[in-house]
């Protein structure tokens, strides 16, 4: 026999091995797994570790260019007794409740409108998508210079139009400052409302509303009982991706108004980023970064159940 011949009794186990190999492969189930691993791996390497060791870091006393001293629930302790902390909670509720709304409303009424024929249609819809193009930090700059109280459009708009002697201080008053940040966050993010809940539209058959037409009911009714059903699956995970992308929002808050003033527009993400780099306390920052994620959840799973029973 030769030296680079194989022994029979590997041959013979090779030839059963293959086709149980070969079978157990093309099973629908090993396939998913297969295609699913790759993300899998990526989303461990990129977002598993960080909040680990975010998890790891909220439990240290951490100085900045200082060794961590374990101090278990000291940080979120001290949390619990910040009124600027609850403020910030307040803060997060506010403008992510509102503005979750206004791009639910909004967004689902420019979607019936698009989803009408009429002239231009395409590029209509080609200019909606400009907000959600623009770099979030392009788009906010612009909205510094249309806000400011100096050279502010609205304020010359105002004056000139005789409805104020003097344009108000849109990012200076605490009030204005939030409001402000609602209506910049919504314009930022109806095109996403608009342009999903449109795909949903178009998924409907049309002959349910002909149905129902032949059946006496009117717009608001087919809106109620054709429309709103159906979109049900989409108005969740739009509302979904809009709860946690606005509950976290850093860009948009940081740039217009570095969370003032006196703290009025702090959000989790400003004021952990604000702890943790301008006041060197790493493990506190990451303690209020975490703090967001057990009222988030809640959130989430609130509306899934909502959702579901409706």
């Amino acid at each position: 026999m030769s030296a680079h011949s194989e022994p029979i009794p590997l041959r013979a186990t090779r030839r059963r091995l293959l086709p149980a190999l070969r079978d157990w492969s093309e099973r629908e189930e090993v396939f998913s797994l297969l295609m699913i691993l790759p993300p899998m791996a990526f989303l461990v390497a990129l977002v598993g570790y960080p909040f680990i060791y975010g998890i790891v870091l909220s439990l240290e006393n951490r100085p900045v260019a200082q060794p961590g001293t374990f101090i278990g629930l000291g940080n979120f302790v001290t949390n619990f007794h910040d009124p600027t902390f609850w403020q910030v909670v307040q803060n997060t509720f506010v403008y992510t409740a509102a503005a979750t709304l206004l791009k639910m409303v909004g967004g689902l009424g420019l979607a019936l409108v698009m989803n009408q024929a009429f002239r231009m249609k395409n590029l209509v819809r080609a200019v909606l998508l400009l907000p959600f193009i623009v770099p979030t930090v392009l788009s906010t700059i612009a909205w510094m210079w249309i806000l400011d109280p100096s050279f502010s459009v609205i304020n010359w708009l105002l004056v000139h139009g005789g409805l104020a002697e003097r344009g108000p201080s849109w990012l200076g008053n605490p009030a204005l400052a939030m409001t402000s940040l609602i209506v910049v966050n919504t314009w930022r993010g109806l095109p996403f409302y608009a342009i999903t809940l449109l795909a949903g539209l178009q998924t409907i058959p049309p002959e349910l509303y002909e149905a129902a037409t032949i059946d006496g009911a009117g717009a608001f009714d087919r809106f109620r009982y054709v429309t709103l059903p159906l979109l049900k699956p989409v108005v969740f995970i739009v509302t979904m991706f809009s709860l946690i992308f606005t509950f976290s929002d850093f860009q948009l808050v940081y740039v217009l108004t570095r969370g003032g003033p006196a703290n009025a527009t702090h959000l989790f993400a400003t004021y952990a980023f604000d702890i943790a780099m301008s006041g060197g306390q790493f493990g506190l920052g990451a303690s209020v970064a975490l703090a967001m994620l057990p009222p988030l959840a809640l959130l989430i799973i609130a509306l899934a159940l909502y959702l579901r029973r409706a």
